[in-house]
């Protein structure tokens, strides 16, 4: 089967498209035909092994070489085979998961508990757009955010890949949701549910005497001191994420803000979907949404399978409204 295999760090041209030995699944294990996989920061971050203070941690990408050769944490295919203990799926199935790594291949071979039946009202490249994505956004909001009906909910990068997720399903949970985004997005934004828009480039949210119950701060850049203004008294601030960086950032974004936690009113909490072990109930949770028609995947872009290099690159730019997705 054909691949992108990562020996080394370094830019998107170390993905080398080569042929190796299709995988053979274990006895807990499916192996899937991948018909569609994305790209996103993950991603990026492992290939090029940055910030490099995450090679010193565990789960981080590896001290000298890459832990991970083949990239690729979404997908969705078609059951090929399955294991001899496997009892929920057969060949022919439609699955989609959030195998880690993998997915930038023909095949994959994912364990039964992380596979979950496709959307039946998906394509394959909406559901590939889905897994780690919309993971974070639920993670951040039901789980470390604690929301409830009529909070006030701010979405400060409500326009990339998790924040197109987390303003739907902030909607959904009954929430009041602002979103904060770049002036070219503001329809985006509104188009999917945000009752208020505050374009970034004209409005500091910090600085507007506004107050939010949650603030979801994918995009980061601002210190605790700052989103504290925007919080009320028992607010809550999750982090997805911050501005990349080669040495820190943005994990020492993150840490700082923990803590710093204790010492002020307002709760803080970081989403961490790599380590969440239920991804395979939140697949499933995310799929009644989906079915439901409350949420629907935002797709930028979409790329060949053979232009996957071509894809990460124009992610890594940080601009893409919504997914990028790959067709394999």
């Amino acid at each position: 089967m054909k691949a992108f295999v990562l020996r080394s760090y370094g830019s998107p041209d170390a993905l080398d498209l080569t042929d190796i030995d299709q995988p053979v699944p274990g006895d807990d294990e499916v192996l899937v035909r991948v018909r569609a996989t994305s790209v996103q920061p993950y991603d990026w971050h492992f290939m090029r092994g940055e910030p490099y203070i995450a090679r010193l941690m565990g789960g981080g990408p590896g001290l000298r070489k890459p832990k991970i050769c083949i990239l690729g944490a979404d997908m969705a295919g078609r059951v090929e085979a399955v294991g001899k203990d496997v009892t929920e799926f057969r060949p022919g199935d439609e699955v989609f998961a959030m195998p880690k790594q993998g997915g930038f291949a023909e095949y994959v071979c994912v364990r039964e508990d992380e596979l979950a039946p496709k959307p039946k009202n998906l394509s394959y490249e909406q559901a590939a757009a889905v897994p780690m994505a919309a993971n974070t956004a639920l993670l951040g909001l039901r789980d470390n955010g604690r929301i409830q009906p009529g909070q006030k909910v701010l979405v400060n990068g409500a326009s990339g890949g998790v924040g197109t997720f987390a303003v739907q399903l902030a909607r959904a949970f009954g929430a009041e949701v602002t979103g904060v985004c770049s002036t070219r997005n503001v329809d985006l934004v509104r188009s999917i549910g945000a009752d208020e828009v505050i374009d970034y480039t004209k409005e500091d949210f910090t600085r507007n005497g506004r107050r939010y119950d949650l603030l979801l701060d994918i995009a980061g850049g601002r210190p605790m001191s700052a989103c504290r203004r925007a919080l009320t008294p028992g607010g809550t601030r999750v982090i997805v994420g911050g501005p990349a960086g080669r040495w820190l950032q943005p994990v020492g974004h993150m840490f700082s803000a923990l803590v710093a936690s204790p010492f002020v009113s307002q709760k803080t909490a970081m989403a961490d979907v790599v380590r969440c072990p239920e991804t395979k109930q939140n697949l499933m949770t995310l799929t009644e949404f989906i079915q439901d028609g409350k949420l629907t995947p935002v797709i930028d872009r979409s790329y060949p399978f053979e232009e996957i290099p071509a894809a990460i690159r124009y992610q890594e730019q940080g601009h893409a409204p919504g997914k990028v997705v790959i067709t394999v």
